[in-house]
């Protein structure tokens, strides 16, 4: 296998296992290891614990030809633990004497129901890029990502089918050498039920998790005013 195919899934949950983020990459990377890519799958926060997760961490950035890093927002950026990774990262790479070309691709997963609100968090990640010598070959912004809730994307039906397509012209791309298509782009941000719709189901799941918890009754409360 040449060192042209390897490619790097950094997730960017703090979940162990089971995030929306997950259920992302691993699309993606299960298409490009269809294609006769080397793949490889790394916790971002899990691996920031030990010293060992971190070696393990900047060696595989170091071998990957293109980083794949997929993660959720937080309220308009990265995971704090994300943001660790990438400063490891940059001032590792800072220190390399050679760097070879490598291509780095972001995808964010939030629960508003609009894409638009990981701009921020996508303009982050290609300003790192810039700035830790990767070639950016774009960023990917779902919205509504609640709604899958950590199931595999093959198994998710109809709410994940722009995802799916989305991610298949990514593999496409990056297959050819080329960056992330507009037409993925949009297709990744494009809504799978009506916004109200989105909303609806949110707020009843909101009251069924506070009448598990016995505050039903206290969701209007304003204990500060």
């Amino acid at each position: 296998m040449s060192r042209d195919n390897r490619v790097l899934l950094l997730i960017g949950s703090p979940k162990k296992a089971g995030s929306t983020s997950e259920s992302l990459g691993d699309y993606l990377l299960g298409s490009l290891g269809n294609k006769g890519f080397e793949t490889e799958k790394i916790q971002v926060v899990q691996a920031l614990r030990t010293p060992e997760g971190i070696s393990e961490l900047l060696w595989a950035t170091d071998t990957a030809d293109i980083l794949l890093l997929v993660f959720p927002l937080y309220v308009d950026s990265l995971h704090s633990g994300v943001i660790r990774a990438l400063e490891l990262i940059a001032c590792h790479r800072a220190e390399l004497k050679q760097r070879r070309r490598q291509k780095l691709v972001a995808i964010s997963n939030s629960g508003f129901p609009e894409a638009h609100h990981s701009e921020v968090a996508l303009a982050i990640c290609r300003r790192f890029a810039g700035q830790a010598g990767f070639d950016w070959a774009g960023g990917l912004a779902l919205g509504g990502g609640e709604a899958i809730a950590g199931i595999p994307l093959d198994k998710a039906g109809g709410r994940a089918r722009f995802a799916r397509q989305a991610l298949d012209m990514v593999a496409d791309a990056l297959e050819k050498g080329m960056p992330v298509p507009q037409e993925a782009v949009e297709l990744m941000g494009r809504p799978f039920i009506p916004k109200w719709m989105y909303i609806w189901f949110g707020s009843m799941g909101w009251k069924r998790l506070a009448k598990k918890n016995g505050v039903l009754h206290d969701l209007q409360c304003r204990p500060f005013e």
